[in-house]
């Protein structure tokens, strides 16, 4: 009876650090407010930047270029005032919005037109990148580097061939040094997100010139909404596939870097990833090349790689090619590049984790089910129905067992009774008699035991894919991968407040209470007093816990217990002894 009350104490304690969490982050560990993402990219924010030109990109493997230092007081103007300055390149094609900036050859104005902020009509589709000279500027660009030749850099302004950059026709941009090498960058761009950059030196000059190539993406900040953090089941920030695996790096170890680089040795593909976005340089296939990521001064991250030094005889161009990858992380694209552009590992920018094997067939066949029915919410009660068929077997199995478990009781008892002061035999007495009676006294437990995993994967998928993102459900579920937005304490928002997340008790979670503790009333009650009021609470427990939790979870929850009734419904009328025995 003391390991009984002294595991059920733990399990209290448990819960109620799982309840108080939420508020005692919230009250000494306040998160900063969201941003304003109608004026900031990809939901971050960020401090003072330095203006455009202020740093010519160092490649990595040489020397870090002088930067100049940020001026105390910089002013950050509006996105739309820097986009109208100077000359562009607009990006026009079934996903992408924006332009390249003629100064730098820089993409630098990217919006995705197929996803909006929010979920309100007229929200305005998410950015990606912005210019230097903005809030959270992010962009990426070619870039050259070169010994005894001058080079382009970041204040160099290009010639471009056309006006317009669409997946039929691509755009070259030009620029020669005055001393004989004439450089080139044929920008492409398909349906999707990928960006192909062709890049060649031409030398008519009379000696042979040294360069090196490559490609990088600066980004200014890191983002402080609380759902776009990095944790240990999302990662956020520095990402790539590097030196053979899977790189997932954050922000605070190339800051702490204290001025140098994150140095790889090989790269297959490196950027930023967001939980849903992806900013990622791609060396062409096979091509070694050297990568890094490094801190530079107004909290600026740039990820870069670059190939090895060639020489460019007189007479002679030498033409490499780079891709860059600016959208968002949809399974089938990444897969797609990775199968057939052979950009390795990019369905790796998804951090599925160690359950990968089991989390994308979930997705897969939840996406198959949305496909098919139209409806996500609908979706996830199929797929909870598919999981109960299959696992039917198993149920009953357990309904039977928990019902024998039951009819045994007094012998149980008799033999405890009778062995009291001799616990070695009392177990052995009471394992001969599961095996005369034929009861699996954990039967009852495999269930649950299936259930973490398939749910957890579930939490996965909801969390992380693209595809689930903004998806509604009926009613007032308008988003099923964000909480229940129906508050009880606050009269459903009737009320100018926002319950803490430890009352933010929706109406999801209290129909899964209600469905939990109907369940809980049909099995047979524990023989043990302490449990059956263990078994009393859950409900209500666990209603708390999952209230802050995705409306999908919830929904998948709500359903699992509806059909585990039904299931029992009908066990208890195809076998009447199970519910006689279930009620003694």
């Amino acid at each position: 009876m003391d390991d009984k009350r002294n595991w059920i104490t733990a399990l209290l304690l448990s819960a109620a650090i799982l309840l108080s969490w939420s508020f005692i982050s919230n009250r000494f560990f306040p998160t900063p407010d969201k941003p304003d993402v109608t004026k900031t990219v990809a939901g971050t924010t960020a401090a003072a930047a330095p203006a455009a030109g202020s740093a010519e990109p160092a490649l990595p493997g040489q020397p870090p270029a002088p930067v100049a230092a940020a001026p105390e007081t910089t002013t950050l103007r509006p996105i739309e005032t820097v986009l109208a300055e100077g000359q562009r390149v607009r990006i026009e094609t079934p996903k992408l919005a924006g332009s390249i900036n003629l100064v730098g050859a820089r993409i630098d104005d990217i919006t995705l037109t197929k996803y909006r902020q929010t979920i309100r009509k007229d929200s305005p589709p998410v950015r990606l990148f912005a210019p230097a000279g903005t809030k959270a500027a992010y962009f990426a660009s070619p870039v050259w580097s070169g010994q005894g030749v001058a080079v382009p850099g970041a204040t160099t302004v290009w010639t471009a061939s056309g006006a317009k950059l669409t997946p039929t026709t691509p755009v070259t941009l030009s620029w020669a040094n005055g001393a004989g090498q004439t450089f080139r960058i044929v920008y492409s761009i398909d349906n999707d997100y990928l960006i192909t950059a062709k890049q060649t030196v031409a030398n008519s000059g009379t000696a042979p010139v040294q360069v090196r190539s490559g490609a990088y993406i600066d980004r200014t900040g890191k983002p402080t909404d609380p759902h776009e953090q990095d944790s240990w089941t999302i990662h956020v920030g520095p990402t790539g596939y590097l030196d053979a695996k899977s790189n997932f790096t954050n922000y605070d170890e190339v800051a702490e870097a204290s001025g140098e680089t994150l140095s790889y040795m090989a790269a297959g593909w490196l950027g930023f990833t967001d939980k849903y976005w992806l900013a990622a340089v791609i060396p062409a296939s096979g091509e070694k090349v050297s990568a890094a990521f490094n801190a530079l001064p107004g909290e600026r991250y740039r990820a870069a790689f670059a190939g090895n030094q060639v020489q460019v005889a007189p007479g002679r161009q030498v033409t490499t090619t780079s891709r860059i990858f600016a959208g968002a992380k949809e399974v089938r694209t990444l897969s797609a590049y990775q199968n057939d552009q052979g950009i390795t590992r990019l369905s790796n920018a998804i951090d599925w984790g160690w359950f990968e094997f089991f989390e994308v067939p979930i997705f897969k066949l939840l996406d198959w089910l949305f496909k098919q029915v139209g409806n996500f919410g609908v979706a996830i009660m199929a797929l909870t129905l598919i999981i109960r068929l299959l696992m039917f077997p198993i149920a009953q199995r357990q309904f039977h067992s928990m019902a024998q478990m039951r009819i045994v009781q007094p012998k149980m008892k008799a033999l405890q009774e009778k062995y009291k002061d001799d616990k070695p035999k009392q177990q052995q007495e009471l394992m001969k008699l599961y095996k005369d009676e034929k009861i699996n006294p954990l039967a009852g437990c495999l269930p649950i035991l299936i259930q973490i995993p398939i749910f957890y994967a579930l939490y996965k998928v909801l969390m992380l894919t693209i595809e689930m993102r903004h998806q509604p459900f009926i009613l007032w579920i308008k988003d099923l991968s964000a909480p229940d937005p129906l508050h009880i304490l606050n009269l459903f928002g009737l009320l100018p407040f926002t319950p803490p997340s430890i009352l933010g008790i929706g109406v999801m979670a209290v129909i899964l209470g209600i469905t939990m503790w109907l369940q809980f009333r049909l099995n047979p009650p524990p023989a043990d007093p302490v449990q059956a009021q263990v078994f009393k609470i859950m409900p209500w427990m666990f209603m708390f816990i999952m209230a802050p939790f995705a409306a999908g979870l919830l929904l998948y929850w709500i359903t699992n217990n509806c059909l585990s009734i039904a299931q029992q419904q009908w066990m208890y009328r195809k076998f009447p002894a199970l519910r006689t025995a279930a009620a003694k």
